[in-house]
């Protein structure tokens, strides 16, 4: 039938607009923005910063590899490397970035940064709500602004965050039992070389 198309998609068109007055999974305007709907769990807007622990700075994922820098495709992230190692939240000694900013009036959330990082360390925030009269320095975001809590990332991104701390908590166990078993392994050749360098002395024989 010649139109039967237009008149299905004319048909769906009333119903949705009849719905929308009672059904309430229709109702999807708030008043905004006393009444704001929760960001979905794929949702992004701009990077952040992971961080284990209570301590920011210490807690930060990021050992400045500089590898989201480098892909990055409107260049909006600068980092400088610190030129020392500093413990990190449970005392071990770390590279951590000196400076670490993202310039928001440039990033196109493409999510690369995210996808690139070899440490989990940047994810994406679902905060949009950064309007601002100053449009430079306001919107150019350093460490310290940008370091959010693992506690953060899973309330944000509770699948994708759990799936993260367990392959980090594989990876670690894995590199935890291989660096015991080359302990293991060093010791014991260390004692065989001993063994060999001073062998037991031996009786003489009596005549």
């Amino acid at each position: 039938m010649l139109g039967e198309g237009i008149i299905k998609g004319m048909a769906e068109t009333a119903r949705n607009f009849v719905g929308s007055y009672y059904d309430s999974a229709r109702l999807t305007t708030v008043e905004f923005p006393d009444d704001k709907i929760p960001a979905k769990e794929n949702a992004r807007n701009f990077p952040f910063l992971v961080f284990d622990g209570d301590d920011a700075m210490k807690g930060l994922r990021c050992v400045a590899c500089q590898i989201c820098e480098k892909e990055c495709p409107p260049k909006c992230i600068y980092i400088i490397k610190d030129t020392v190692k500093k413990p990190d939240y449970i005392g071990k000694m770390q590279v951590q970035p000196k400076t670490f900013d993202i310039d928001i009036s440039v990033c196109m959330s493409c999510q690369i940064c995210v996808e690139v990082c070899p440490f989990e360390a940047i994810k994406m925030d679902t905060d949009f709500e950064l309007s601002t009269v100053d449009r430079f320095g306001a919107l150019l975001l350093d460490k310290h602004q940008l370091a959010k809590s693992n506690d953060y990332y899973h309330k944000l991104h509770p699948t994708e965050a759990t799936e993260v701390d367990e392959r980090l908590a594989a990876e670690k166990a894995k590199a935890e039992a291989k660096a015991k078993a080359d302990a293991e392994a060093k010791a014991k050749a260390a004692a065989a070389a001993a063994a060999k360098a001073n062998p037991p002395a031996t009786a003489a024989p009596t005549k």
